[in-house]
């Protein structure tokens, strides 16, 4: 498995709005989307943050703090290597582009696979 940096990073937080808005007016990234306690943004190299607030029902499991996208080339091929390693996968890839594991400090972290991203840090 190839790490090529940081794709992605997820919240879940009771403070949704007071963090949407920390993210978009302080931070300065753009809002791409906000519905239903759940929120995207982009930063300029195209890497994304989402923020759950405490009804999304995506992603409950994140109970852990703050969830870390690592960018690589192939998420199946990732999670077959994180398996092989004795790693915990918390949520499979599926029809997904990315695939959640709990680390040895029992932090939930994601590995995905994002080829727009790919294609722009290849340049």
């Amino acid at each position: 498995m190839r790490v090529h940096g940081l794709a992605w990073l997820g919240t879940r937080t009771d403070g949704y709005r007071s963090t949407v808005g920390f993210f978009r007016d302080i931070l300065g990234l753009d809002l791409l989307s906000d519905q239903d306690d759940f929120a995207v943004l982009a930063l300029p190299d195209g890497s994304k943050v989402e923020v759950f607030g405490p009804t999304s029902s995506w992603n409950r499991h994140f109970t852990t703090g703050p969830v870390v996208g690592f960018l690589v080339d192939d998420v199946d091929q990732a999670v077959e290597e994180l398996r092989a390693a004795g790693v915990e996968i918390v949520q499979e890839p599926g029809d997904n582009y990315w695939a959640h594991f709990r680390a040895p400090d029992g932090r939930i972290y994601e590995v995905t696979a994002d080829p727009d991203l790919l294609a722009s840090r290849r340049r």
